[in-house]
């Protein structure tokens, strides 16, 4: 996109393009092959904190909406889960199968060093861990890495346990109960979080239908469920969408909501880890009109956010684990407020973001560029 038009005038496509967000810093080292973008949406809570994610994206326009996106979310995320940070992300161009180099990872490190605090970084989609270890040598602006390393681990942990609180509440508001038990769970994808749920959900009772490209994910839960005297259902692709279930639980890829999806839902409601899951804001509005009560993603997922935000202050996990609680109670508070006002779930999460924001926005000077973690394996 072209800064200057042909008569001279100046042309504010990109910036119409990253309209809302504060900074948008593309990264490129050529030694290295890195190709990045970093995106800070909003720092008004704090510094901005979001995962870094590593993908073969089919053009840079496509990488940009992504990180966009997710950096937006990324904000509410954070005004959700009440955690004194702003919302961030960053996308790396490759195949990380085939592009990753520890040189990479520490050039990367460098430019994240470089925003001087702005931005606190991690594994995402296609990074691991072990990815952020050399980032570390180039700046202490990275969460989620090993425990031996000075971080808290395993984000999955907490991120499942936060689906199921969201199931819980949910079926209180459907239900009656909490109990997760004699009810059917249609789960799509058996990930790190996935397959947590999954046994989370087997070890209470309940049945389940399953779906996964992984077939040996698929094959170990089948195992475990047989152990545990439980049925699990495997269907294939798209069938998910139509199965006999209770509760829907995405926890794969983001956008399966959409026309063609939620036109084939049989479920009560939908509750699951996958980011951004609505294709589009209306699609809410779909969800709400066939009577099927959707639990706000970024609501649900939470949990490995509280994990990491809280390692900056030294990791606990018996504090994660209590604050990781409290989405049960913010999804009630939310569900509450869209039957209330006739509005949609996420409408209501939205405003309830929104208002948090506004009133937390001249309240956080605690955390500062001076107490960044102490633990950093730079040489």
């Amino acid at each position: 996109m072209g800064l200057v038009g042909q008569k001279g005038e100046m042309k504010l496509d990109m910036f119409e393009k990253i309209k809302g967000h504060e900074q948008v810093v593309f990264c490129n080292d050529e030694e290295t092959g890195l190709k990045a973008i970093i995106a800070i949406h909003n720092t008004s809570l704090g510094p901005a904190l979001g995962g870094c994610r590593m993908q073969p994206y089919a053009s840079v326009e496509d990488a940009l909406e992504d990180v966009l996106r997710l950096s937006k979310g990324m904000t509410y995320k954070c005004a959700a889960a009440d955690v004194d940070f702003g919302g961030g992300k960053a996308v790396i161009i490759g195949d990380p199968k085939t592009d990753k180099s520890p040189e990479l990872f520490r050039a990367f490190g460098q430019f994240v060093e470089s925003l001087n605090g702005r931005f606190y970084t991690g594994t995402d989609m296609g990074t691991s861990p072990e990815d952020f270890i050399h980032a570390l040598k180039e700046t202490n602006c990275i969460v989620g890495v090993d425990e031996e390393y000075g971080g808290s681990g395993d984000s999955s942990i907490p991120t499942a346990q936060g689906v199921i609180y969201g199931i819980q509440a949910t079926n209180k508001v459907i239900w009656g109960t909490e109990d997760l038990f004699g009810k059917t769970y249609a789960i799509q994808g058996l990930g790190k979080v996935g397959a947590k749920v999954a046994e989370q959900l087997m070890s209470a009772g309940a049945d389940l239908y399953v779906a996964d490209i992984n077939v040996a994910a698929i094959e170990a839960i089948q195992a475990k469920g047989k152990e545990m005297g439980v049925a699990v259902k495997v269907v294939s692709g798209d069938e998910i969408y139509a199965a006999e279930a209770d509760v829907f639980v995405p926890c794969a890829l983001g956008g399966i909501l959409n026309d063609a999806t939620i036109e084939q839902l049989k479920v009560a409601a939908v509750v699951g880890s996958a980011n951004n899951q609505l294709l589009e804001l209306r699609h809410g509005q779909m969800l709400k009109d066939k009577g099927i009560l959707y639990a706000p993603d970024y609501i649900v997922n939470a949990g490995g956010l509280i994990q990491v935000a809280d390692e900056l202050y030294e990791p606990n996990k018996q504090r994660v684990l209590k604050q990781t609680k409290a989405i049960y109670d913010s999804l009630l508070n939310i569900y509450e407020k869209a039957s209330a006002n006739g509005i949609t779930t996420v409408e209501a999460a939205n405003l309830f973001c929104e208002q948090r924001m506004k009133s937390r926005v001249r309240r956080n000077s605690f955390f500062s560029h001076a107490k960044r973690p102490k633990w950093s394996v730079r040489n």
